[in-house]
């Protein structure tokens, strides 16, 4: 399943499963603390999709490397 996050202007699609809809709400909520994180929303203008897979987001960005971060 896809669902579209926005942080800082910017919409990114993220993927997640249906069994660990949960975690979307952990994304969103991690999302608001990072939000006056500057290295963070640096980061943010690169990512090209996030993927969901339990309590770990995975950030792809264009050039194929990823940054993992812990949601929950």
């Amino acid at each position: 399943m896809m669902k579209v996050i926005t942080f800082s202007k910017r919409s990114v699609p993220v993927y997640i499963t249906a069994e660990h809809h949960e975690s979307f709400e952990l994304l969103n909520s991690k999302l608001e603390k990072m939000a006056l994180d500057f290295d963070f929303r640096k980061k943010w203008k690169r990512i090209k999709s996030v993927q969901m897979i339990r309590d770990v987001a995975i950030f792809q960005y264009a050039d194929g490397t990823k940054l993992y971060l812990d949601v929950s």
